[in-house]
């Protein structure tokens, strides 16, 4: 069968690379053309755009960038119709997803979503395009599939990708890797600064202002695939501080401690059962308008399936030198730890076992087998 896939960031890409591979256990002669990144374009299939071209962050930037967006929904649209899927498979990327999906529908395509745009955190009348543009919603958090119902709408439940991922990933060797990278034996303190240039410029900073209160630990950035080592330079001055890209799974895995911008990354932290402080800090304007339609009492991943705060969020003015010194305290204190692992395993137990993309797979392909 032909599977068009489009996935629209660094997450989107890990989970797409192994729907990818899942997909071609199920249907063996599975021909896949796809949005997405290095991951999937490892897999195999034909890479159409990559997500680096297309990461706008926040408000003013996709605003700014209007011109190419509709540039790019327009000659989605014309490939899909050159390609003439039997289905396509949304992952998250909302914005440019549901317009594509709209039309999709429209025009006689099979549509399934998988990771679901959050609907369930602001703007939940978008439910009702949803219903009518998506053939089959595959969810990956626990809540959403009782979000859904609640608005008449049956969705399947397939666990989190994540623990997937986690699971196949080649695991190295703990000294084998501080010893590759030059890590030395002291405890060390990862940062996640996030994957876009304009969420680390706001975030790495601050982090980084740490490090000359913690002598006795190192602090290691962890860098995106999507960025070069030249922009985090700029942001480096201690010799205490090192960095390593694309290999945050490794790092977390040595790691003592960890500072980490909210998004995807959270809940990676937590299944590596780092303890952690959540950071966050956008554009005052973007900030302002996410305040006014983002209906959730957290926004960490884990605070959100776990349904109280497990991790501190720092939001906004409250990300600051003085409260992250305070709770990065915190989580290097014994006792706070010991809870905080205990809360991590009722997180995973959660989340469901392994097995989310093959069962996504496999409901893929029952969908559209004849």
């Amino acid at each position: 069968m032909k599977y068009y896939i489009i996935a629209g960031e660094a997450s989107g890409d890990l989970h797409g690379s192994n729907l990818m591979k899942a997909l071609k256990t199920e249907d063996a002669s599975a021909e896949i053309r796809f949005w997405g990144g290095d991951l999937m374009q490892a897999v195999g299939g034909t890479l159409v755009k990559h997500y680096k071209e297309r990461a706008f962050m926040g408000f003013i930037e996709v605003v700014m960038n209007l011109n190419k967006i509709f540039k790019d929904i327009s000659f989605c649209k014309n490939d899909i119709s050159s390609f003439k899927p039997d289905v396509i498979v949304f992952i998250d990327n909302s914005g440019f997803n549901l317009r594509i999906a709209k039309w999709a529908k429209a025009a006689g395509f099979k549509t399934s979503y998988y990771i679901s745009p959050q609907v369930w955190a602001s703007r939940a009348s978008r439910v009702k395009a949803i219903k009518r543009d998506i053939d089959n919603m595959y969810v990956i958090l626990p809540f959403v599939k009782p979000f859904y119902k609640k608005h008449g709408y049956d969705v399947t439940f397939v666990g989190h990708p994540l623990i997937d991922a986690i699971a196949n990933r080649k695991q190295v060797g703990v000294l084998k890797f501080r010893e590759d990278h030059q890590l030395g034996e002291k405890p060390i303190i990862s940062l996640l600064p996030g994957s876009r240039k304009q969420e680390i410029t706001k975030m790495l900073s601050v982090m980084l202002s740490l490090v000359d209160e913690y002598p006795t630990h190192q602090f290691v950035i962890a860098g995106a695939p999507s960025q070069d080592y030249s922009f985090y330079e700029t942001f480096i001055k201690a010799s205490n501080v090192k960095f390593i890209s694309n290999k945050t799974y490794d790092l977390l895995s040595v790691s003592t401690a960890a500072l980490v911008t909210s998004g995807t990354a959270t809940l990676e932290t937590a299944l590596f059962k780092i303890p952690q402080v959540v950071c966050y800090k956008g554009s005052t304007i973007s900030y302002q308008i996410a305040k006014r339609i983002i209906t959730l009492k957290f926004i960490s991943l884990v605070n959100l399936v776990m349904d109280r705060e497990v991790v501190t969020e720092l939001i906004q003015n409250d990300f600051n030198k003085k409260n992250l010194k305070k709770e990065l305290d915190k989580i290097l204190d014994p006792e706070t730890r010991t809870k905080l692992f205990l809360d991590y395993y009722e997180l995973e137990k959660k989340l469901g076992g392994v097995g989310a993309s093959k069962k996504t797979a496999s409901l893929i392909y029952k969908s559209i087998k004849p």
